[in-house]
């Protein structure tokens, strides 16, 4: 991705996706599997492949290994994504988050890094936060 010095929206859509998953430094097959399937059903993805996922995150994840590689992927981000989808991007990543089911510390680092670099109003971040612990709650034995 250096090379490159600009995204296309799903690109860096994916690279918030990675962003967050490979914090606490690497990614499990759970927040993968949340990838792949937002990629494959979201309209944002409409024309993106399972190819084009598996090249995006590699790039990112080189990206990632790179100096300064944290800003370099910021500057991607919010030159990618309008600001419409700057909040895509955001729930996506915290879809992912909550997806791991344990939100290690450096995650959350990361995912207060993508809603800074993002810009987000701190109300819509926090909607979208909520929204995201909602739809990956369990039910407890006995309740």
């Amino acid at each position: 991705m250096r090379a490159r010095e600009a995204l296309e929206a799903p690109e860096a859509l994916v690279l918030t996706m990675v962003l967050v998953a490979a914090a606490d430094g690497g990614m499990t097959d759970r927040e993968i599997g949340m990838m792949a399937g937002q990629v494959q059903t979201l309209p944002v993805f409409q024309d993106f492949t399972s190819e084009n996922l598996r090249t995006a995150t590699d790039a990112a994840v080189t990206l990632l290994d790179e100096d300064d590689g944290l800003k370099h992927a910021a500057r991607l981000m919010r030159g990618a994504l309008q600001p419409r989808l700057r909040e895509t991007a955001y729930a996506l990543a915290c879809e992912v988050v909550a997806a791991s089911q344990i939100a290690r510390q450096r995650t959350l680092e990361m995912l207060a890094f993508v809603r800074e670099e993002l810009r987000l109003d701190p109300l819509i971040a926090a909607a979208i936060e909520r929204g995201a612990r909602a739809r990956h709650q369990r039910v407890e034995a006995g309740t």
